[in-house]
């Protein structure tokens, strides 16, 4: 039953979302000729019930325009929220979807990943509260895990299906970026910490692709990419400066960002589908990379 109300919640969101304002009798009509109705109207103190979950639940405010009587969901001008929301609907959805899927299970295929279900609540907590953390940490650089790290933990992002925190390492006095996966023995900490005004999660990673930052000043970075590729760049952009310029037989994708180990990583999975123009360094990064790994095969 409480699978089936948050399926309930997640439709309420996702069709007042597509159709941006919508009535209660169109809502109601939208509705029945659903497979969630089972056939049965949806019964307007239902429907405030529903509304008033989904704000608690997604933070999600469902507002009526009294003049129009048309309702509509709110928008904080908060792009963090807006994506925070999406990702927790689509997770919803998508949860409800494959948990039905038990008579198929042979025929869906997952991805092995990293569970952050252990640790994730607790860092959450000591976001909230503002309250440093304490864990060991297996680095994949070194032979033995460095125990008793303390962090104030700033924010938390998810890249390529893993979990990292991002914070300041308490002995160290630098900001660092910690996988969910290889940590162990977390606690939370009752010593707490004021977040620096300076540091804003949504600026910290604008210039970079990926997990990884540095110093280095953004730099303008030209790619020239067949075809078939600058499809899928089209549809997932490497990063937000994305700009193209269409050719018969190519597109040139150009971008501002940092210079990083993921950034290099992530153009060279794309092989021969494309090129480098700019800038020099980032060129003769990825060529003496491939010319290393050709030497492996002589």
């Amino acid at each position: 039953m409480a699978r089936n109300l948050i399926n309930r919640y997640v439709w309420l969101v996702d069709t007042i979302s597509r159709y941006g304002r919508i009535t209660f009798p169109d809502l109601n009509r939208v509705w029945i000729n659903s497979p969630i109705s089972e056939g049965k109207p949806l019964a307007r103190r239902t429907f405030f019930h529903y509304r008033d979950a989904v704000e608690e639940m997604f933070a999600i405010s469902i507002k009526c325009d009294k003049a129009t009587f048309e309702y509509y969901i709110v928008n904080d001008g908060e792009e963090n929220n807006a994506r925070l929301r999406s990702w927790l609907v689509d997770s919803v959805s998508m949860s409800g979807m494959l948990s039905n899927a038990h008579d198929i299970s042979e025929r869906i295929m997952l991805e092995n990943v990293p569970s952050a279900r252990e640790h994730l609540p607790v860092i959450i907590d000591a976001l909230k509260q503002n309250r440093r953390i304490r864990f060991s940490y297996k680095s994949y650089v070194r032979a033995r895990p460095t125990d008793g790290i303390v962090l104030e933990p700033y924010f938390v992002k998810i890249f390529k299906q893993l979990w990292y925190v991002i914070g300041l390492n308490v002995k160290d006095g630098l900001i660092k970026t910690y996988s969910l996966d290889r940590i162990s023995q977390l606690n939370l900490l009752q010593d707490t910490f004021t977040m620096p005004a300076g540091i804003k999660p949504s600026e910290f990673f604008k210039d970079c692709f990926g997990i990884i930052t540095n110093q280095n000043s953004p730099k303008r970075i030209v790619l020239r990419v067949e075809p078939t590729q600058a499809k899928y760049f089209r549809a997932l952009p490497l990063h937000r400066s994305q700009q193209e310029e269409v050719h018969d037989n190519y597109s040139i994708f150009s971008y501002v960002m940092r210079i990083t180990y993921d950034l290099k990583e992530e153009l060279m999975s794309h092989g021969a589908s494309i090129e480098v123009l700019e800038p020099k360094e980032l060129k003769t990064l990825i060529r003496t990379e491939l010319q290393q790994a050709l030497n492996n095969y002589q």
